[in-house]
């Protein structure tokens, strides 16, 4: 027997340290990964086949998870097809940044697809589920999928546009689900698919956009497809179309009487009837024929040719005419605004009489009249300032030197001060922090404030005034009695005071109304950017008065916006702007879809305090919105079941419509609107107390309930 010697012992330690340390590395998962599939498992009922899942804490690389791979410390594969999982998809897929593979197939998991999902998968599979809702818009940015399968769903909507950039896909599976409307152009990107998969939908138009793929297996049977079959898709492998509503046979060839090239037809010596041959060519092959026809031609083309400068030499004379006539008027006119041309006349035919014709992003060249000087050059005339001009002095005087005590509100330009003029005026002044501009020229500045001072409506705050001196900027606002909507709603002091619900539909459709006159009265339209509760100011009658409109045009700083702006409004984002940071009237809808869920359930839009599935007051109440008992439970409990059923469920109706994922399926605001003043118009109360008519419910002991009816 050899002798153990201590270099043995140092060898048998050395490996045994070696060992222990590979395991421990290969047992740390990535933090991101960990939280991720944390979630994952909460939102997922009847979890009881994930073994060694934890939501917790744990190890998901070190433990084996169930159906979890790893590479190191990354989460690289999840898959868990046909183990009778329910629940949701939770909210944070997007968590997994080195996932590859995502299958969980065979299950009955409900609710919508995530709008964004794991951005690095290459195959993905949703198939035989319960998910409901369109495609999200995140698969657009996925360019690295080679697999998609979600066929046997009960997904609706319109296919998106979402293929462009999806080079690598290989196949596509939507079939079995209630997909409509046509094919989208995007598909015809699609230049490595070989199986594609969409029979039993509802989809409509024709198939040109797959005429040009590298299909082997193509399946749009049970659809409502029309016009005639592409004839490369004839020979395809495997091509099953039954179905559907196409013409017989082939698709027709292209028109027989084309006309030739130009370059044949003075080779072309057969002669066929005139009848039979397209306008404008003739089969003659005789010189003097074609001389005959060229000089006849050539008279022809000189008497329209003479005709047409003439009548153009009349036209420029009339437009020089017509164009001084209008320099001189321009000249003349001093209105506040830009000078009114033929177009814009049209165009404010087409809005209210309160409509501004305003642009509040476009240069200050874009809003000014300009003048010919004698030496032929033009000199900018910047458009009337049309409110007062304060001194710093006098809103120093006015809000006690910029005191603590007078500060009423705090945004992501500055902060708000409530001032009081000598002649008793009370007015909000807004004292702008010039590190969270980026309009740092006083021009610029103040020709914003001009457009911004232009916006009348009653549920619009009004711009009173400014203030450009030693290097301040302040807006002066009118001043709204009441606070915000956000403290009224999450930070009352008064604990037995709460609007009722009367008040919480007015406020939401005076706030619709304000943003329908931003996006389709003002012309061009005016987006938002920051629709969000705490911009939502309350008079004494509780009327809403939108506040901050326009700010937009003064767009902060990139740091700056990370800092305040985006992150006080991530819970009002749209999907898209998280995407790609695009942000539109569409986004301002979402927005104004999750105030309403706000008053609907008197949850704030993010809420860390509450449980993780429930933090996300959208991702949480979407799912609930068309079930009449789960809605009912949802209600702000301040309410105390005071309210109307088929109230409730209309208003709950127009936030399902808003918060959809995809912008293009949200109404326009002015949609909204009617929907708003119909449910309120169906809406009596039988028994109203004098309490109601203030707008706010008072609890007391008994608290009797009062009748709504229809």
């Amino acid at each position: 027997m050899p002798k153990f010697t201590f270099h043995h012992f140092l060898f048998i330690n050395s490996v045994s340290a070696i060992f222990v340390f590979s395991n421990c590395v290969q047992g740390i998962t990535d933090p991101t990964d960990v939280q991720a599939l944390q979630v994952l498992y909460t939102s997922l009922n009847n979890a009881a086949q994930l073994t060694n899942w934890k939501n917790n804490v744990g190890d998901p690389c070190g433990e084996s998870w169930r159906g979890v791979t790893c590479q190191g410390t990354a989460v690289v594969s999840i898959q868990l097809p046909g183990l009778g999982l329910d629940g949701t998809l939770g909210y944070l897929l997007s968590g997994f940044v080195s996932l590859k593979t995502l299958d969980l197939s065979g299950n009955n998991i409900h609710d919508t697809i995530p709008y964004q999902l794991p951005p690095n998968l290459t195959s993905v599979n949703f198939a035989n589920n319960n998910l409901s809702g369109g495609l999200p818009y995140s698969i657009a940015t996925m360019f690295n999928l080679n697999y998609v399968n979600l066929s046997r769903n009960v997904l609706s909507q319109n296919i998106v546009d979402i293929f462009t950039n999806l080079t690598s896909l290989a196949t596509l599976d939507l079939s079995h689900n209630n997909f409509t409307g046509d094919l989208p152009n995007s598909i015809s990107s699609l230049s490595n698919i070989s199986t594609l998969h969409v029979q039993n939908n509802q989809l409509t138009g024709s198939l040109s956009a797959l005429s040009g793929l590298s299909l082997t297996d193509l399946n749009i049977a049970n659809n409502n497809f029309t016009g005639w079959i592409p004839r490369e898709l004839l020979s395809l492998p495997t091509f099953i179309y039954d179905g559907n509503s196409f013409e017989n046979g082939p698709a027709p060839p292209p028109p027989p009487y084309a006309p030739p090239p130009p370059a044949r037809s003075n080779n072309n010596r057969s002669r066929s009837p005139p009848s039979r041959m397209p306008t404008g060519y003739d089969g003659q092959s005789s010189n003097t024929s074609n001389s005959k026809k060229l000089s006849i031609g050539a008279t022809i083309g000189i008497c329209v040719g003479s005709a047409l400068l003439v009548f153009l030499g009349i036209l420029v004379l009339v437009f020089c005419l017509r164009k001084g006539k209008k320099k001189k008027n321009a000249r003349n006119t001093s209105v506040g605004s830009r000078p009114i041309s033929v177009n814009t006349e049209m165009q404010e035919q087409r809005v209210k009489p309160t409509a501004s014709m305003l642009d509040l992003r476009s240069s200050p060249s874009e809003n000014s009249t300009f003048e010919l000087q004698k030496d032929g050059s033009a000199k900018r005339v910047r458009s009337p300032i049309t409110v007062t001009s304060y001194t710093v002095a006098s809103l120093q005087t006015a809000t006690n030197s910029f005191s603590q005590e007078n500060i009423i509100g705090e945004g992501s330009f500055g902060r708000v001060y409530k001032a009081e003029f000598p002649n008793g005026k009370i007015m909000a002044i807004k004292k702008i922090d010039n590190a969270a501009l980026s309009l740092p020229e006083e021009d610029n500045f103040v020709e914003a404030v001009s457009n911004m001072s232009r916006l009348r409506h009653p549920n619009v705050v009004l711009l009173a005034g400014y203030c450009v001196e030693y290097g301040q900027r302040l807006l002066v606002y009118e001043y709204i009695a009441n606070g915000n909507l956000q403290d009224l709603l999450h930070f009352a002091d008064d604990g037995n005071k709460s609007l009722t619900w009367n008040a919480r539909v007015r406020v939401a459709l005076g706030t619709a109304r304000a943003l329908e006159y931003l996006h389709e009265v003002c012309l061009p339209s005016v987006v938002h950017r920051n629709f969000k509760s705490a911009n939502i100011l309350l008079d004494e009658e509780l009327n809403p008065h939108l506040s901050d409109c326009g700010l937009a045009a003064l767009t902060p700083n990139t740091e700056r916006e990370v800092s305040t702006q985006m992150v006080g409004s991530f819970g009002y984002s749209a999907p898209e702007f998280a995407l790609s940071g695009v942000y539109t009237v569409k986004s301002d809808v979402y927005s104004f879809g999750v105030v309403m869920l706000e008053l609907l359930t008197g949850r704030k839009p993010l809420d860390s305090s509450r449980v993780r599935s429930e933090q996300s007051l959208v991702r949480w109440a979407t799912p609930q919105l068309h079930d009449i008992d789960l809605l009912a439970k949802m209600v702000d409990p301040t309410l105390n079941g005071m309210y109307p059923a088929k109230s409730l469920s209309r208003f709950a109706d127009v936030i399902a419509l808003c918060v959809q994922p995809e912008p293009e399926f949200r109404p326009p605001m002015s949609e909204v609107v009617q929907a708003l003043v119909r449910l309120m118009q169906r809406a009596s109360i039988a028994n109203r107390r004098t309490s109601e008519d203030s707008g706010f419910i008072y609890r007391t002991p008994d608290h009797e309930a009062y009748e709504m009816t229809y």
